[in-house]
């Protein structure tokens, strides 16, 4: 049955409560972390939020008020500026919304401070959160609409223009906090970024073997019955002789490595196997996307 008009189908409706709700919850961990680990340790780990750090610990300026201060005004020059943003309304949602959960929870505290374990707690936070946003194609907005705006009207990579804008933020802290919270800092922004990635991709890493065998029709059979994975030929050179031949691919998880290396062998122990990661697998007999 066809939706009527201006009705959404149902699953592009799952789809939005799904991103909506991965903007507020994400941007609420965020936020939370910030309070909880970064704000009361003095770490300024890049973005708006690092800013709010310093202006907070300097002036005394609600990181919240800062946070939206900054926050509105790049969300409409990436307006006027960009054309149009990528991520559109959810974006202008992460910007307001989490500057609000900053505000509402500036009481809550663990109860001690240290800069170590708030740099890599924070970072980590900070991390789930951000990599929440970012499942729902979304962002906080902040700085990475500066990066936009950078990238735009200098030809820097994104990579570079967030680089410089992190840098400079991390810089300024430590000539407001101090060196040695500067680089628990860095510290932070690394723990970050590998949280992100983790999020996106899961933890779960699978193998890939590439298997180069002068029986690769008995290998293949042997993989087929015995690992119960599914195994592709790719079409290759020798770089020594400039013969064809097949090379073998076949992704399995890590608990099959051992039994992929054993079958291999047994069939042909002069195989030449080669495994290596694979950070994420979409597909039948691993995850969906």
């Amino acid at each position: 049955m066809r939706p009527k008009r201006g009705q959404e189908p149902p699953s592009t409706t799952v789809q939005l409560v799904t991103d909506y709700t991965y903007i507020l919850v994400g941007a609420a961990i965020v936020a939370i972390a910030f309070n909880l680990f970064l704000l009361p340790n003095k770490i300024a780990s890049g973005g708006v939020s690092g800013i709010s750090t310093i202006v907070a610990h300097m002036v005394g300026i609600e990181p919240a008020f800062t946070q939206w201060a900054l926050n509105i005004p790049l969300f409409i020059l990436g307006i006027l500026l960009l054309g149009g943003l990528k991520y559109g309304i959810k974006t202008l949602v992460g910007t307001l919304f989490l500057p609000l959960v900053v505000y509402l929870t500036r009481d809550w505290s663990v109860g001690f401070e240290d800069a170590l374990l708030g740099a890599l707690f924070g970072g980590i936070g900070v991390g789930i959160g951000i990599g929440l946003v970012f499942r729902a194609r979304a962002s906080t907005g902040g700085t990475d609409l500066a990066a936009q705006i950078i990238q735009k009207y200098t030809g820097l990579t994104l990579g570079s223009a967030v680089f410089i804008i992190d840098g400079l933020i991390v810089i300024t802290s430590a000539f407001t906090f101090g060196i040695e919270l500067a680089l628990y800092a860095l510290i932070s922004l690394y723990v970050t970024g590998k949280t992100v990635d983790m999020v996106q991709v899961g933890v779960g890493y699978a193998k890939v073997a590439l298997i180069i065998s002068n029986h690769q029709e008995e290998v293949r059979q042997s993989l087929l019955r015995d690992v119960d994975r599914g195994v592709t030929k790719l079409s290759g050179y020798g770089g020594y002789t400039d013969e064809e031949r097949d090379v073998l691919m076949c992704v399995v998880n890590q608990t099959e490595v051992t039994k992929l290396k054993q079958v291999v062998k047994t069939v042909d122990p002069k195989a030449f196997v080669i495994v290596t990661n694979a950070t994420e697998v979409l597909g039948e007999g691993f995850k969906r996307a």
